[in-house]
């Protein structure tokens, strides 16, 4: 509707309602919009129309001066709920989008990016706005241009990950609370990102409705959050591998040096026993072993001798504790604590058995499943750091061909070919090796040779010298289940981290779908039959002509 032309507003409203559906919620939203916008401009009073409501409309449309029915282009997502939080979704412009990014450059568009790579490269997408300058006659009728700007169109985007994944990862933890992290360490691309639970993208568009965004508001299970990006976990023991090589750094450990685990480690002068996962204990054991049977005692004893600071400094090498850099908004750092944080956040001294739990990746340690993933990757790369990006090439123009994003380099972590060695091998362990704490269940059978740690972390904390019965436990506060690994051992081009929220051990659920999402990525896939390809080109032909650019 044009305000300037339309006669008798309510009126005409009243009667067209009598001819097709316009609900009052929509009337009321029309009617704020007219407030904001001039009267020379269209309003939206009803989107969405059938054919039938069409064809209504337009034998009544000289009854309704200023009334018209026209078409546009709609942001449409093809495969719904597929990559949702990675793409995120556009929506109607508010008043606070205009204040962001300039009522000038938006006067014309209606939609904007929310979320997702949708909102981070906004800029890119949208283009640039275009206008013309009319003069008008007394009758609002056109008389001449004065001036004329075209509009340049967005640009295309081309992104990293790998579909064929990305769907099987999101079908690996269906049913289930987690999130999957891939990427490619040489380059820092991001193959797969999954959190689950997840949404449609397509609700969001044109105004969710009440009813469908307060079921996802309320959803205990959250599907709105990003848990690959923005969730803070307790990393575990899938720490222990980038310890071991700040302990070789720093000598506070070496190779052959070991420390005997006898079930509990205790700080000199103090009766308080800080249990291994293993009540009986390792007995006298070294780097590689520690590692590969994930020695609570001996990685407790490390973050001890070498102290608070040196260690979490060390961390923040391999990206705990700091956001990534990742092209997409609202990403988390985590916390990689000290005792300056302690004394800022709770007002209180830093304990040396703060300093135990977090040998373990325990206590005010968090780490969000992508920080796992990029760490897994600088080990794979042995100290090779690349920021992780989700753009990987972008196109100005369709008569133009693709432009490669170039990869960002990070500082490197620094550490002597041997060291790389002995945790990489310990990681070896862990899946291939005889007594490795995932070796039968993720690594047996494996047609290729890979990495990689197993870890559990607690959801709420035991009192000293109690252990508890999962079984008898509410589901949530089962232990979360995390794996991390790369692949292959000599020529690495994945890295992933897993995690499934109230899982349970690493080593019984994580890591199986760790393997499997390998598999995926390494193995030749079977070649498709004459029937299968037809179905295949028959959809891709589909969601081409469905997908609309901004």
């Amino acid at each position: 509707v044009v305000r300037d032309i339309a006669k008798d507003m309510d009126k005409n409203i009243a009667t067209l309602q009598q001819l097709i559906p316009i609900s009052e919620k929509e009337v009321n939203k029309f009617k704020q919009q007219l407030r904001v916008n001039s009267k020379f401009q269209p309003v939206i009073l009803r989107s969405a129309l059938t054919e039938e409501e069409i064809a209504i409309f337009s034998v009544n449309r000289y009854r309704f001066p200023g009334f018209a029915v026209n078409i546009r282009t709609e942001r449409v997502y093809p495969l719904g709920s597929v990559a949702a939080h990675v793409i995120g979704y556009v929506g109607r412009i508010d008043t606070r989008d205009l204040e962001r990014l300039g009522k000038n450059e938006y006067k014309g568009s209606t939609h904007v990016g929310k979320t997702g790579i949708e909102r981070f490269y906004e800029s890119r997408l949208h283009g640039k706005a275009g206008f013309k300058k009319v003069e008008m006659d007394a009758h609002s009728e056109p008389q001449r241009t004065l001036a004329e700007e075209s509009p340049i169109s967005g640009e295309d985007l081309f992104l990293s990950i790998d579909l064929a994944l990305q769907i099987k990862a999101e079908s690996l933890l269906q049913g289930q609370r987690g999130a999957i992290v891939a990427l490619d360490p040489r380059n820092g691309e991001i193959l797969a990102m999954v959190s689950v639970p997840m949404f449609d993208s397509n609700l969001f568009v044109n105004g969710i409705s009440y009813k469908n965004y307060n079921a996802l508001r309320d959803n205990p299970d959250r599907p709105l959050f990003n848990r690959a990006l923005q969730g803070a976990y307790p990393p575990g023991s899938t720490i222990k591998p980038a310890a071991a090589l700040v302990g070789l750094n720093n000598d506070t450990v070496t190779p052959k040096r070991s420390v005997y685990g006898r079930g509990f480690f205790q700080i000199p002068g103090t009766k308080h026993r800080y249990r291994c996962w293993k009540k009986t204990g390792h007995g006298h054991i070294s780097l590689n072993r520690a590692i590969y049977q994930s020695c609570d005692v001996y990685f407790y004893d490390l973050a001890y001798r070498m102290g608070v600071e040196k260690y979490s400094a060390a961390m923040n090498q391999f990206g705990f504790g700091k956001k990534t850099g990742i092209d997409l908004p609202h990403e988390r750092s985590g916390l990689m604590p000290t005792p300056a944080w302690k004394e800022r956040r709770h007002k209180t001294s830093w304990y040396p058995g703060d300093t135990v739990n977090i040998g373990i990746g325990q206590g005010y340690w968090t780490a969000s499943p992508l920080q796992l993933a990029h760490s897994t990757a600088i080990i794979a790369m042995r100290g090779q750091r690349m920021m992780p990006h989700v753009l990987r090439a972008v196109r100005v123009s369709r008569n133009l061909p693709e432009k490669i994003v170039s990869p960002q380099p990070l500082p490197s972590v620094i550490a002597e070919d041997r060291h790389w060695d002995s945790v990489i091998q310990g990681m070896v362990n862990v899946v291939h090796g005889p007594m490795g704490t995932a070796a039968r269940r993720s690594g047996a059978g494996a047609k290729y040779r890979f990495a990689g740690k197993t870890g559990t972390a607690q959801v709420f904390g035991i009192a000293q010298n109690k252990t508890y019965n999962a079984s008898k436990l509410a589901k949530r506060l089962h232990d979360h289940s995390l794996f991390v690994a790369f692949a292959p051992l000599e020529n690495p081009t994945i890295a992933i981290s897993v995690i499934v929220e109230n899982g349970g051990g690493g080593s019984a659920v994580a890591a199986p779908l760790a393997r499997e999402l390998l598999d995926a990525y390494l193995l030749p896939k079977p070649v498709p039959t004459k029937t299968e390809e037809e179905g295949k080109e028959s959809t891709e032909d589909k969601n081409n002509t469905e997908q609309k650019t901004k």
